[in-house]
């Protein structure tokens, strides 16, 4: 044989064990997950609903603010057997679209009515149950066997009517554990609303968990879902499953576990110690003698060294779990053994002092403009034009000095807890010019914001000194600064800083009137403005963004223009309306719309505490959206015909947020718009709703608009 031939031979014959062998190799992985997929398939449960809305998410119409609205499909969805008396496991995003009759039916047994027992809001989960017997439960492999790059069936009950049938399932590997801050483990297997609910199996046909959708920015029964068949898909391990299910069935939700604070430096997820900066009432923090300024350093043992590490550590506990907790008090550890978490629904109130400030006063102290009545100011005795100087919770032998303005006096009061006692010195309102200077020291009670809205305000609101320094220098060592960033207040951004020679003569060079076709340079965004004639730079002006509704894109201009002129020019408001790319609004474009504003703005004096965003219908969904992902530029959401897609998020001490929520009683989003009420203020969020009689999708009525007004005018309350 030539060499030529025996070289070939000899080359086939080593490529082609290979090749045998990856053959074997297919085949028996095959034979495997049908295998799997066969033996998990009789605890597959099939999940059929009826009524409800058509689609979910995206708050009923879609747009920004959380995932598109989907609509919901027709076909089966997908639960587990839990418990062998007819307890079954499913996804709540299964039941999101709020069906009037849920139906389940176990492979081998007939179909049955089910009832949702309880749900764990922590991780998305509905424990259903159904008249079953001596049902098979699934084995759960091992959560601390599970390993990245194992294999993993995503599986789900079909559209086949045959209960019988072995489940459909995508075959994918774990590609990661300890996820949505250490709930869940990740499958790069296609994971959808076809199988939400459906178990995620091993190829030994043993429950790695239950696939849910799933966001760790995000939460509620549609976080995540805009993911699906993506390559990103998320299941609850089913040991944990299995752990929390006997407190599901005693019939009450279960949801995470929290301290119940909030940080000093809510943005810094990994730069900055994890610094107290307000404590909820009511909370576990509370309870056990955590104080502002605490810092958490470690968790059962595992250190803290940043918010993310505590969002990991915290992830997986359920209210009710207990905790080793050790925190760093001026300098000193203190640990707190078997520390019993709240619950998430314990929001924190905003803390009320009961006055509105009058703004750019360089003055020491803060001015009082108006009292709200039987506020705790009221019951203390505050009057108009009376004077707060200094303030300390009793019991504390040296009171702070106010000299930095109504911007430190708000700062001191976010951090204080609802219920403490203070003692306040205040400089009592002179009745005659010449009469002396009258101090007293009052007790007051911090009490929770609310709702109340004043019929009207009394004017002047600002002393017009806005570029003036302050009277006085705060001492050394005296109370802090205001956190530095986009919500400093104009009085205090403006008259603590040294003005440059010829500041005065850029009055007369700022644009007003309506300024149009303008554009930001940085990202090409256009928007037109509405700046009052009278614009003095003196004053500080409160700003009102306009998110236009589908199709305007600044084509209202006028319109908004002569709605709010008036108003504008009295009260001394900016009006600014940023235009949407393609005449619809996105949560893409929100960084955009921010930086649009900032820029917009910059020539001009700006009070950061009334910046709101407004609009109606798709507008408004995005200024739902802004208010909570631009929490350092809003400060107020008004809108008209718009939900929230998805839960509210949590309050904050040091960005105030308060909303302004309207609807038509025939506005085909009304069950949506005040289930948005609900959400907003089961969040501790102060509220305002009104439902106008015979109005659809049209702009707010005179009466509301002048309610409005008001609101805008009051939303530097402390």
């Amino acid at each position: 044989m030539p060499r030529t031939l025996i070289f070939a031979a000899v080359a086939l014959g080593l490529v082609a064990v290979p090749m045998a062998r990856a053959d074997d190799v297919n085949d028996a992985t095959e034979k495997a997950m049908k295998q799997a997929a066969k033996s998990v398939a009789p605890f597959v449960v099939k999940i059929e609903t009826s009524g409800g809305r058509e689609t979910v998410g995206g708050g009923g119409g879609g747009g920004p603010g959380g995932p598109p609205a989907i609509r919901k499909g027709v076909g089966p969805t997908s639960g587990l057997v839990v418990d062998k008396d007819g307890y079954i496991i499913t996804s709540t995003f299964n039941f999101a679209n709020k069906p009037s009759d849920i139906f389940v039916t176990v492979p081998g047994k007939d179909r049955k009515v089910a009832k949702v027992v309880a749900t764990d809001t922590s991780r998305m989960l509905t424990l259903l149950k159904a008249d079953y017997t001596d049902l098979p439960v699934p084995p759960a492999f091992p959560k601390q066997n599970i390993t990245v790059g194992q294999w993993s069936l995503a599986m789900g009950r079909s559209l086949d009517p045959e209960v019988t049938v072995v489940p459909g399932y995508s075959r994918g590997v774990i590609s990661a554990v300890g996820r949505i801050w250490g709930k869940a483990v990740q499958t790069d297997a296609k994971v959808s609303p076809v199988n939400y609910g459906g178990p995620l199996a091993a190829i030994d046909g043993r429950v790695i968990g239950v696939l849910v959708p799933a966001s760790p920015q995000g939460e509620g029964e549609t976080a995540g879902v805009e993911w699906y068949d993506s390559g990103i898909g998320f299941a609850i391990p089913f040991e944990d499953v299995l752990k929390v299910v006997p407190r599901l069935k005693g019939g009450k939700d279960v949801g995470r576990g929290m301290l119940g604070f909030n940080p000093k430096e809510p943005g810094e997820e990994y730069n900055v110690p994890v610094t107290i900066g307000s404590i909820a009432s009511d909370s576990a923090a509370l309870k056990i003698g955590l104080k502002v300024g605490d810092v958490i350093v470690r968790i059962d043992g595992k250190p803290v060294p940043h918010y993310s590490a505590l969002r990991h550590t915290l992830g997986p506990k359920y209210e009710g779990d207990a905790i080793d907790l050790v925190v760093t008090r001026d300098g000193k550890e203190m640990k707190f053994d078997k520390v019993v978490l709240g619950s998430a629904n314990t929001a924190f109130a905003q803390p009320f002092f009961g006055i509105l400030p009058m703004r750019d006063d360089p003055e020491l102290g803060v001015e009082i403009r108006y009292v709200y009545p039987n506020s705790p100011a009221q019951v203390a005795g505050l009057k108009v034009g009376d004077r707060v100087m200094k303030i300390a919770p009793v019991g504390v032998p040296q009171l702070v000095a106010i000299t930095g303005g109504r911007a430190q006096l708000a700062q001191v009061v976010r951090g204080l807890p609802v219920g403490m006692d203070l003692q306040v010195l205040v400089k009592r309102k002179k009745e005659k010019p010449d009469d002396k200077d009258k101090e007293e020291t009052v007790k007051l009670k911090v009490g929770a914001l609310n709702e109340e809205l004043p019929e009207k305000l009394p004017m002047p609101s600002t002393a017009g000194k806005a570029l003036e320094k302050p009277k006085a220098t705060p001492a050394p060592g005296g109370p802090p600064k205001p956190p530095a960033g986009r919500n400093k207040p104009a009085d205090e951004e403006k008259a603590d800083e040294p003005k440059k020679d010829g500041d005065e003569k850029e009055k007369d060079d700022t644009p007003t009137g309506l300024l149009t076709d303008q554009v930001n340079k940085t990202n090409a965004r256009e928007y037109w403005m509405y700046v009052p004639d009278n614009y003095d730079r003196n004053k500080s002006y409160g700003v009102i963004v306009w998110l236009h509704a589908a199709g305007k894109g600044g084509r209202d201009a006028k319109d908004m223009k002569k709605i709010w002129e008036d108003y504008c020019d009295s009260a001394n408001f900016i009006l600014i309306g940023p235009k949407s790319k393609k005449n619809e609004w996105t949560s893409t474009e929100a960084e955009e719309v921010v930086t649009t504003i900032n820029a917009a703005l910059k020539p001009y004096t700006i009070d950061r505490n009334r910046i709101v965003v407004h609009g109606m219908g798709i507008g408004g969904q995005m200024a739902l959206y802004l208010s909570y992902h631009a929490r350092d530029l809003v400060r107020g959401a008004a809108v008209s015909g718009a939900a929230l897609p998805g839960p509210a998020k949590d309050n904050l001490p040091n960005q105030p947020l308060a909303f302004f929520l309207i609807a038509g009683d025939k506005d085909p989003l009304l069950k949506e718009i005040q289930d948005t009420v609900e959400k907003v203020k089961a969040k501790k969020f102060p509220a305002i709703y009104r439902q106008l009689k015979d109005f659809g999708k049209e702009y707010i009525d005179q009466k509301t608009l002048d309610e409005l007004c008001v609101w805008l005018d009051s939303l530097d309350r402390i």
